[in-house]
């Protein structure tokens, strides 16, 4: 057993599974390549039976209790039918446009789902799976380097749309992913835009929650038309939004019946300086949907993911087949509409219910006292379908604890 994953002497096994300082914010540089580079670091508690945890000593009972919430609260992103269908596409895409040496307009990806559906995760780990491929394939270096300087390289930036957007307030959002100076000018910060793109040799723009653009105010309409002038900024611009068929961004747009691709011409050329030219901007359009519990290879997918949860939970009752056998696959489906994002919360609160109280194991009475409650979330726009609609909990049929339950005893430690 190793002592620093359950909590033995000295201080490196009480912080082994701790993270050091605030979670890293992806919004800058400095935040963008802390979680690429450490985003698969935490190692989950080992797995105890029953008599190997009653046997640990008092402190590393509760140390290696610590570390299993940690484990419970940082599962692993999992990849689903949906996400690999996004994934594949936009690792196509970035690669053809960071390929191609042509100028011109480069073209685009819309990635589109409802709230918690894991779209900026999905989308956040094949940026990084590139980067690290491209930062390998260019040893780290910035193939644009001015000689006698050390550009920084960064291939991906990461930029969230302002709740009330305008031209002004994108151009300042993608500054300060950089740490670069504000211009005085509209078109000052668009060519410091254009300038931070280049120096750091940025192969892709990925700007989130895009879906706060209302387009009936003008500059909704003004940052719409900037962010089709980026698309001319040889980087590949990835737009992450709640239902963008149906938020507007769209409604200049036209299908081609032959690729799929949205063309976007501009909407209000001529308005100002940063109007896009008469380049129409090409996007695919992928959708990022929740699981469906109808046809039986959907039904598989599901369980499929659940016994992917399963399999990282460290509750000592743990069986195989907790999620997935009998009622549980459609009562989780019942309780989550399929969200991934709400299935995590669930089974998170879950954990933390079944330690407290000593059952140690999921099932369907102790998840019926279970609330998913998503919290004060002030970072997300409600208007904007950011944050989705919980379903009702059922009216439980039996809230009684298993009687054959052998951990009745740990919450009393004994």
């Amino acid at each position: 057993m190793d002592d620093r994953a359950t909590g033995g002497d000295g201080e490196a096994s009480i912080v082994s599974f701790l993270r050091a300082g605030p979670p890293p914010d992806r919004l800058s540089v400095e935040g963008w390549q802390r979680w690429r580079t450490t985003r698969s670091a935490f190692i989950p508690a080992p797995r105890l039976s029953p008599d190997q945890y009653r046997a640990l000593p008092a402190r590393r009972r509760a140390l290696h209790d610590l570390h299993r919430t940690a484990s419970h609260v940082n599962l692993g992103l999992q990849e689903t039918p949906m996400s690999r269908r996004v994934t594949t596409l936009m690792r196509s895409r970035i690669q053809n446009n960071a390929l191609n040496f042509t100028p011109g307009t480069r073209d685009g990806l819309m990635i589109s789902g409802g709230g918690y559906q894991g779209k900026t995760e999905t989308a956040c780990e094949a940026a990084a799976a590139f980067e690290d491929f491209w930062r390998d394939l260019h040893q780290q270096l910035n193939p644009n380097a001015i000689e006698g300087t050390r550009d920084l390289f960064v291939p991906v930036a990461y930029c969230q749309t302002p709740v009330k957007a305008t031209p002004k307030g994108l151009c300042e959002a993608i500054l300060d992913f950089y740490g670069a100076p504000y211009a005085k000018t509209l078109r000052g910060l668009i060519r410091s835009v254009r300038a931070s793109l280049h120096d750091h040799n940025t192969t892709v723009l990925i700007l989130d929650d895009i879906t706060r653009l209302k387009m009936h105010r003008e500059d909704d309409q003004d940052t719409l038309d900037l962010i089709r002038d980026l698309m001319s900024f040889n980087a590949t611009v990835i737009l992450i939004g709640v239902d963008i068929p149906g938020s507007g961004l769209l409604r200049e747009g036209r299908p081609d019946p032959r690729t799929g691709q949205w063309t976007l011409p501009s909407a209000r050329r001529g308005r100002s300086d940063q109007a896009a030219t008469q380049t129409e901007r090409r996007f695919d359009l992928v959708d990022l949907d929740p699981f469906v519990y109808d046809t039986p290879q959907q039904i598989n997918a599901w369980i499929e993911h659940l016994a992917g949860t399963e399999e990282q939970l460290r509750l000592l009752g743990a069986r195989e087949g907790m999620l997935t056998d009998g009622d549980m696959p459609e009562y989780l489906f019942r309780r989550t509409g399929g969200i991934v994002g709400l299935l995590r919360r669930l089974v998170q609160d879950g954990c933390t219910r079944a330690m407290e109280t000593g059952q140690e194991a999921l099932h369907i009475p102790l998840l019926d006292e279970i609330t998913i409650n998503l919290g004060n979330l002030l970072d997300r726009d409600p208007q904007a379908g950011e944050i989705p609609a919980v379903p009702a909990k059922p009216t439980p049929k039996c809230r009684q604890k298993p009687r054959n339950s052998v951990f009745d005893n740990k919450a009393a430690g004994k």
